[in-house]
């Protein structure tokens, strides 16, 4: 037996003034907590802004802006007791910054790994590993926007052993409902993904390990909660069956022995 988690997907709103973003961030984070949330999952550039969209030179930002509005983030989490998963670029010295995002209060931040053709060549520099964050008694995982059409950072994860996937985006396109439920049903995990308020096709909510939306939020700022319970009855067979029977089948050696 374990203790469930209760998480909550945030639709936020961007907008250019990062101050603005700060301050909208902290007021949706306490209503999540309200809600009885541990960790709160905002969209891709939530507090920052969106290269292409909010940002279109990375002139424009005021990194030390930026810095003391993840500080008052981070301050603000720590008091309601919860984890902030935020969206937001990351500074290096002398390169492109990383496409992150931040678990405040904790120092853990996952940068993004695989960039389109126009972030790598105009944008970001690229991450390098997967990070996996532990709430509770539960291991999320960490992806960010177009890695969603790489199902082999969901099956990474899956062998990392991580319950659910937090997947913050500005938009999920065409087929992205699609891919997100795939995602969950094929590696039997929970995903959660978050898009802004004011992205074209807002699609945020949280996505059950038998591929079922279990929550979503409604059009503008909106927030979507779900309790992630792995001794819930109806997620028996993908938990407790479906799960360990398809790792072990990716392993191959089931099948080696029966030659």
């Amino acid at each position: 037996m374990s203790a469930p988690v209760r998480i909550a997907v945030v639709q936020s709103r961007i907008e250019r003034d990062i101050s603005a973003n700060g301050a909208h961030i902290r007021a949706l984070l306490e209503t999540a907590a309200a809600k009885g949330a541990s960790l709160a999952l905002f969209p891709e550039g939530a507090l920052s802004g969106y290269c292409k969209a909010q940002i279109t030179d990375w002139t424009q930002v005021d990194w030390p802006l930026l810095s003391a509005e993840l500080a008052a983030v981070k301050k603000s989490a720590r008091a309601l007791g919860i984890v902030a998963v935020v969206g937001a670029a990351h500074p290096i010295a002398d390169r492109r910054p990383h496409n992150s995002v931040y678990a405040l209060p904790s120092a853990l931040r996952y940068d993004k790994r695989y960039l389109s053709n126009t972030e790598i060549n105009d944008w970001f520099t690229p991450g390098i590993e997967p990070k996996v964050l532990c709430v509770g008694d539960y291991a999320f995982g960490l992806t960010i926007c177009i890695e969603v059409h790489f199902p082999e950072l969901y099956m990474a994860y899956e062998a990392l052993g991580v319950d659910c996937i937090l997947h913050a985006t500005y938009g999920v396109g065409p087929v992205g409902d699609v891919l997100l439920r795939s995602h969950a049903a094929v590696n039997c995990v929970w995903m959660a993904v978050a898009t802004p308020a004011n992205a074209d096709s807002p699609a945020s909510g949280i996505i059950s390990p038998d591929g079922e939306w279990l929550a979503r939020c409604q059009q503008g700022v909106d927030i979507a909660v779900a309790t992630l319970d792995r001794d819930d009855p109806d997620f028996d067979i993908a938990l407790n069956r479906a799960r360990p029977w398809r790792r072990r089948a990716r392993q191959g050696q089931i099948y080696r022995d029966a030659l």
